[in-house]
C-alpha cells in the first residue's frame, strides 16, 4: 500500500502531541522515527512541509467577507473539493465549530495535497488545522467527535 502525505500526517497526529509534532527542532527525530515506522522518506518530507505551510498560514492575515457570507470556490478548488466535501465545509461553519478563518486555511492545505480528496481527508485535514489554532479546543473536540463518528455527518 502506497503511504501518502496525509497518511504520515494522521500518524503523527494520532501518535504524538501536538507540540512534539509542530516543533520543527523536533523534526529530526520525527522523521527518523517515521521512516523507522515504515513512511517513505519523500511522503515523510512533503508531511513536513505541508506542517510548515500550516504554520505560515498562522502567521497571515486573511481577508475575506463579514460573517455569514457564503463562499464561492474557484474553479481549481471546485475541481479538486466535491460537492460534500464542500457541503461538510459549510455544516462545520453553520455549527460554529470552523470560523470563515479556519475554512480558509483548511482549503489551502487541501490544494496542498496532492492525493485525491475525499471527505474523510477533509475531515483529517480540519482537525490538523484547528489543533494549530489558538482557541479553538472546544471546536476540535467537538469536531474530533464528528470524525470519530461513523455514520452520516448530516445526522
Amino acid at each position: 500500500m502506497k503511504e501518502t502525505v496525509l497518511d504520515v500526517l494522521m500518524y503523527l497526529f494520532e501518535n504524538y502531541q501536538h507540540g512534539e509534532f509542530s516543533d520543527t527542532g523536533n523534526q529530526a527525530t520525527l522523521r527518523d522515527e517515521l521512516t523507522a515506522a515504515g513512511f517513505p522518506v519523500d511522503e515523510v518530507d512533503h508531511a513536513f512541509a505541508w506542517l510548515d505551510g500550516l504554520s505560515d498560514q498562522r502567521q497571515r492575515p486573511l481577508v475575506f467577507g463579514p460573517a455569514g457570507a457564503l463562499r464561492i470556490y474557484a474553479r481549481e478548488e471546485q475541481a479538486r473539493l466535491s460537492s460534500e466535501c464542500r457541503g461538510f465545509l459549510l455544516y462545520l461553519e453553520q455549527l460554529g465549530i470552523l470560523e470563515g478563518t479556519a475554512r480558509e486555511v483548511v482549503i489551502d492545505r487541501l490544494m496542498a495535497i496532492e492525493d485525491e480528496i475525499d471527505l474523510e481527508r477533509v475531515k483529517w485535514v480540519c482537525l490538523l488545522v484547528l489543533v494549530n489554532q489558538p482557541d479553538a479546543e472546544d471546536a476540535f473536540e467537538h469536531l474530533e467527535d464528528l470524525v470519530y463518528y461513523q455514520g452520516d455527518y448530516m445526522h
